[in-house]
């Protein structure tokens, strides 16, 4: 019998490396409109706001261009005068793991953001129920994947979505397993 994969409690299902579990094809303008929906959410002011006491403005960046390729979906501008940049993404469910996006199309292998090198400062990764927000600093939570990405894929499966003419794959790793392997990855030895 095949590799079993551990039961995720809670979590969306997932597939084994090379296995496709696809339901419906995902629609690139319903899933746009549904970011700008959350773009617009009050609660990510809330959110900035306790993350960043001295916020001075939050501008969200909408436009297709450098920017919102390099994942920036907001600039953040503190009372000092330095600005963050964050890439926001929501997931409509409570979920224990983090979605970590491999391939955003995996036939053509390019890779996901958290493999590609991104231009923003965090991942501000929110569940919109409980509007709870981990804010991943972007390169500890890289250099993690690097160290042990080819180990979540098989400990937890990747989860694909179909999209028009490509499949992305995530990997839905466990907020527990996550965070201890981004502080670890904040340590540099040479």
């Amino acid at each position: 019998m095949g590799q079993q994969l551990p039961l995720q409690l809670g979590s969306a299902p997932v597939s084994p490396p090379g296995r496709l579990l696809l339901g419906k094809t995902h629609n690139f303008a319903d899933s746009l409109a549904l970011s700008n929906t959350y773009a617009d959410a009050p609660w990510w002011m809330d959110i900035y706001r306790r993350a960043f006491p001295n916020l001075v403005s939050a501008v969200s960046v909408r436009d297709d261009g450098w920017a919102q390729r390099g994942g920036i979906d907001r600039v953040l501008t503190l009372a000092c005068g330095r600005t963050y940049t964050v890439d926001e993404k929501v997931r409509t469910n409570d979920w224990p793991d983090i979605l970590l996006e491999q391939w955003s199309d995996e036939a053509r292998r390019s890779p996901g953001w958290v493999q590609k090198p991104l231009a923003c400062d965090f991942i501000a990764y929110a569940f919109a129920p409980s509007r709870k927000c981990y804010l991943l600093p972007v390169v500890p939570l890289q250099r993690a994947w690097r160290q042990r990405g080819r180990q979540w894929v098989q400990s937890y499966g990747q989860r694909r979505a179909k999209n028009r003419g490509y499949v992305s794959a995530s990997v839905p790793v466990p907020i527990e397993t996550l965070m201890p392997a981004m502080v670890e990855a904040m340590l540099v030895r040479v």
